[in-house]
């Protein structure tokens, strides 16, 4: 499967020329983040032209991540100076890795829909029986105590 975005395109957006060893990284790092993109899009485009654009821009983010950082460091110090990193993505330091609202919009591009749904179930080979609203009866209600509503068959309340 095609990657979708080239190697020239991830070094258009770093700041530095890359050497062999970072060309090899950067091209693993972009078959790593067009699988992931592929998977978190629950969708399989063909190659990198049927793809939406967005998906393009979100590979070449997460690679270009990475290469700031191949090895996940969040720290490294050089003399008197020190250079800090945030470590909020845990075990994912060091890999390529999407976050949480680049999972999200990849996901509305693959059509994924987010939300709670429902779907009706019935046992194999049964007949559907029409539901209507019962009570469950109670040993001695109160007084003042309303019927607490069970959903049931009409024939076979139980």
């Amino acid at each position: 499967m095609a990657d979708f975005a080239t190697l020239d395109e991830l070094k258009a957006r770093l700041d530095w020329t890359l050497d062999a060893d970072e060309e090899r990284i950067a091209t693993s790092a972009l078959e790593d983040a067009s699988d992931l993109a592929r998977m978190h899009a629950g969708r399989d485009w063909p190659d990198a032209a049927s793809a939406p654009r967005l998906v393009r821009t979100l590979v070449l983010k997460a690679c270009k991540r990475h290469m700031n950082n191949p090895s996940g460091y969040t720290q490294s110090r050089a003399g008197d100076e020190t250079l800090g990193w945030s470590d909020d993505q845990g075990e994912n330091a060091g890999t390529v890795y999407f976050t949480k609202d680049e999972k999200d919009m990849l996901a509305e591009i693959g059509g994924k829909k987010r939300g709670l749904w429902s779907a009706e179930i019935s046992a194999w080979n049964s007949r559907r029986r029409p539901v209507t609203a019962g009570l469950v009866p109670v040993a001695q209600p109160a007084p003042d105590a309303k019927p607490f509503p069970l959903f049931a068959d009409e024939e076979e309340p139980w």
